[in-house]
């Protein structure tokens, strides 16, 4: 990780008296976010993380006082077993970490190269988990005190949702409201349409296409859902799924019946975004679509909804119901495209600070 860390250099201001305390040469910090891992699958690792990530009412927004009982009570009871199942199950044993963190520590270390490459050492990257470790008031920290006195924070998410980039950008502005010398900042919006990003997403599907003996009869597009009375609130989520379907599929040159939207990850009882992806699958092998591939835009690493969720549970649906051939297209990851295209995102964000 040394390619992530900018050379503190430290000095007293011109002109300060001798007990001035030595101040570090500005820098500019750019910090990436994501969603957040457990520390490790055990029941103790599990419950911190799913009590940290099931408090936020921008995830679960009903009444503390009905839902902290029933959580404390009765899901972090029982959910932590499960929970460290699914990820025992894809844990990368031999870094001692799951997927997310090994993949989203590449892509930092990428965009890390390409920044130091274009601004060289005034500039620092990092990455932090909006739930679990590293923190984001960690990570801002170690920036201030590297005399980071502007930060950009990009949440690694290319649609925007309450549920998601809003949360990370709320811990984000919670943690320089600590801050005694306050760095000013931007944070980055999302990048669903952005042409360089649905050219990673098509050139990641024609590859996998290519190597395939049949081509599947139809790409499920699997997005992660949220409740649908999120977008009666003004969530702007469902509408940008819907767009980077549409421009994935324009770029391609397929018709619409080689695409479709879905959406997964449905928790508790009320109706979320339609069509569930668990759902869908099954009925388009009941329908006779026997071959299908599976592609999951919204997220930008793959992860335990990736990896775990579609390639057992959706894959198991789609099997039972008939299905013959199931392919999962892998995220973008630390692909040279999607590092690419997120790299021109950062620069654009920085203009007029370097």
């Amino acid at each position: 990780m040394k390619d992530m860390q900018a050379t503190v250099s430290e000095a007293r201001p011109a002109h300060a008296d001798d007990d001035h305390p030595k101040v570090p040469r500005p820098k500019i910090g750019i910090l990436v976010g994501n969603l957040g891992t457990p520390d490790n699958y055990d029941y103790w690792s599990m419950r911190r993380y799913l009590g940290e990530f099931l408090s936020d009412q921008r995830v679960i927004d009903y009444s503390p006082w009905l839902w902290q009982p029933l959580l404390q009570l009765i899901i972090l009871t029982k959910r932590p077993f499960t929970s460290g199942a699914a990820y025992k199950s894809i844990w990368n044993e031999e870094e001692g970490e799951s997927p997310l963190m090994t993949i989203t520590k590449a892509q930092t270390a990428k965009i890390a190269k390409e920044m130091h490459a274009t601004y060289g050492d005034t500039v620092m990257v990092d990455f932090c988990m909006r739930y679990g470790n590293p923190s984001t008031p960690s990570r801002v920290r170690k920036m201030v005190e590297a005399g980071c006195q502007k930060i950009l924070f990009f949440p690694l998410y290319p649609h925007y949702a309450g549920a998601t980039s809003a949360t990370a950008c709320d811990k984000f502005f919670e943690a320089l409201g600590k801050e005694k010398w306050q760095p000013a900042a931007r944070t980055v919006q999302p990048y669903f349409d952005r042409p360089d990003y649905i050219e990673a997403l098509a050139q990641s599907i024609e590859r996998k296409y290519a190597e395939l003996e049949t081509r599947p009869d139809i790409l499920v597009c699997s997005y992660h859902g949220v409740p649908k009375r999120y977008l009666m609130e003004g969530d702007p989520y469902h509408c940008q799924c819907q767009k980077t379907t549409r421009l994935l599929k324009e770029r391609l040159g397929w018709d619409d019946t080689e695409i479709k939207t879905t959406f997964q990850s449905k928790f508790g009882p009320e109706e979320w975004l339609k069509p569930y992806t668990v759902e869908e699958v099954a009925r388009l092998a009941e329908a006779g679509k026997k071959n299908i591939a599976v592609c999951a835009p919204a997220f930008s690493a793959d992860c335990i909804e990736t990896l775990e969720e579609i390639n057992e549970e959706i894959f198991e649906s789609f099997e039972e119901a008939g299905g013959e051939h199931f392919t999962y297209i892998p995220c973008l990851n630390d692909d040279d495209a999607h590092i690419t295209a997120l790299s021109n995102v950062i620069r654009e964000n920085l203009m007029g600070w370097v």
